[in-house]
């Protein structure tokens, strides 16, 4: 029988909280296996059988790390943590997409200076639910207790998904010419880029009551809107048979930097404003922080949650296969470098 000692529980490390953490969130995480997890929870790694991509002409395995960033401290002043976990496997989800890539196994970094099992439970749980959405097996994670390194209250939650796709899918970009069309997938809202600036602007305003201009939500639940997944958005596209030239997620950095990333060289965009619907939250933003447009379209994704190009002659028809809700026709490629912001 082991001995009983406190030390490492006074040195500011609770093994005993880790354990039941893991305990309250086995069953969540358990709920996202396929048939192809052979070793999950508990294991050292996870085991993942990827004999079924045989199957595949030239497989081409994708991957990605992401975090949330400050949006863990809307989190944490509003004590709602079942959404960041959905927002960080969206994120991810949607990063390996633009590739053309789809999930197959997830895996996440929960950190912070004393571990609370019930929070780091349902942040899991979330997850898990997002995961479960994709088809995506959350195969393992780290949970850290860290004083010293996080200060007291503060959590990190960063993830690294890997997808798969045949090379003759893969998209890149590379086919996009002049005339092409941009669709627009809107966003909920922030999603996880520019909270820092969202943060300060907001920091004196009421977050947990109806604000007069966000059509009857609170500050808190616009800032904590969850991260979109995209994936069948692209799913629908593909079976239809659109033909995906280039798709770009709207991260950090906002439209004038993420589009760029996959124009190829000598090749620009018209965006048309007002093509698309923009959550009010970037309005009140803009208003009460005396930010510019320009700043605005390069710190947010200002409702542009995922552009994709197609050719003019398929535009339409993108429309028509998602709904007018949900695709948006906001602008057309240019031989010109540079974003255009026209009315």
């Amino acid at each position: 029988m082991r001995p009983e000692s406190n030390a490492y529980r006074e040195a500011g490390v609770d093994i005993e909280a880790g354990k039941r953490a893991t305990d309250l969130m086995a069953e969540a995480v358990e709920s996202t296996y396929t048939p192809h997890v052979l070793a999950g929870l508990g294991a050292f790694g996870g085991l993942f059988d990827a004999a079924h991509l045989k199957a595949l002409n030239a497989p081409l395995l994708v991957a990605s790390t992401d975090g949330v960033g400050t949006k863990t401290l809307v989190a944490a002043r509003l004590n709602r943590w079942e959404t960041i976990g959905q927002d960080l496997v969206n994120h991810c989800v949607n990063d390996i997409l633009v590739q053309g890539a789809e999930p197959l196994f997830f895996l996440d970094y929960v950190a912070s200076a004393r571990l609370a099992p019930e929070q780091v439970a349902t942040i899991v749980q979330g997850m898990a639910r997002a995961c479960r959405d994709a088809g995506c097996a959350l195969l393992g994670g780290e949970t850290a207790e860290m004083p010293g390194v996080y200060h007291e209250g503060a959590l990190d939650v960063v993830g690294t998904i890997v997808g798969v796709l045949d090379r003759e899918h893969l998209i890149d970009g590379t086919r996009i010419q002049a005339g092409d069309m941009v669709l627009a997938f809107p966003s909920s809202g922030l999603h996880t880029n520019g909270y820092t600036l969202a943060r300060r602007v907001l920091d004196d305003e009421d977050w947990n009551t109806p604000h007069p201009l966000l059509d009857g939500q609170s500050i808190g639940e616009a800032l904590l809107a969850i991260h979109r997944s995209y994936l069948p958005h692209v799913r629908a596209l593909r079976t239809a048979g659109i033909d995906l030239r280039g798709l770009a997620h709207i991260t950090g950095g906002g439209v004038f930097d993420n589009v760029p990333r996959i124009l190829p060289e000598g090749l620009g965009v018209r965006l048309r404003l007002g093509t698309w619907p923009m959550p009010a939250i970037f309005t009140l933003i803009q208003h009460k922080g005396h930010v510019d447009r320009e700043e605005m379209f390069h710190v947010f994704n200002m409702g542009l949650g995922m552009l994709a190009f197609v050719p003019e002659e398929d535009a339409q028809r993108a429309v028509e296969v998602l709904g007018e809700q949900e695709c948006f026709i906001v602008g057309r490629v240019v031989a010109e470098d540079g974003i255009q912001l026209v009315n």
